[in-house]
């Protein structure tokens, strides 16, 4: 089975982040990477998870974050996740080290609509992969999608333009765990 991680960076809505952690957890993804303003759980469910694949600093494991705000998030989160939160294995950062995964063998891919964009059905995964997932309207900023490996896309044949944040990882995720 392959290694991957999902990097969720700058996802806007809770219930999308709640949603990530159920797909991840229920597809037996190693680890997911919070990153930007994504809101995250509790970083105390994460000490309770799996040692974190991506780092093991004292960094991961302490929450910075006011104890109401703190609460309310992970509240909501868990209103998609179910619990996905307590068990997945997640870290938090400001930006994602993809020169660290690169060092630990992961090809970066980013889910997002380019002109040399991959069609996910065309995609050879590797066994390590960090897959990339960007904000709800905008996507992933260029700064980031210029530092990745691949560019993965899922056609659309419909009249709308792209899938919601969390159901697109469920589409790729699946894809990319075959």
């Amino acid at each position: 089975m392959r290694e991957v991680i999902v990097i969720a960076h700058n996802i806007r809505s809770t219930y999308n982040v709640g949603a990530i952690f159920r797909t991840c957890e229920g597809l037996g993804i190693r680890q997911i990477i919070v990153s930007g303003y994504t809101p995250y759980p509790d970083v105390s469910l994460a000490a309770a998870a799996p040692v974190c694949a991506y780092s093991d600093s004292e960094i991961c494991r302490t929450d910075p974050r006011l104890p109401h705000i703190r609460e309310k998030i992970t509240k909501q989160i868990h209103k998609t996740a179910l619990g996905a939160e307590a068990i997945m294995p997640f870290e938090h950062c400001d930006a994602p080290d993809f020169s660290e995964l690169r060092a630990n063998g992961y090809r970066i891919a980013a889910l997002e609509q380019a002109e040399n964009s991959i069609n996910l059905a065309n995609y050879q995964a590797p066994e390590k992969l960090a897959l990339l997932l960007g904000e709800e309207v905008y996507g992933i900023p260029t700064e980031l999608l210029c530092q990745v490996d691949d560019i993965i896309e899922i056609p659309m044949y419909g009249q709308k333009e792209s899938f919601n944040v969390s159901v697109a990882a469920g589409i790729a995720l699946y894809e990319l765990t075959k």
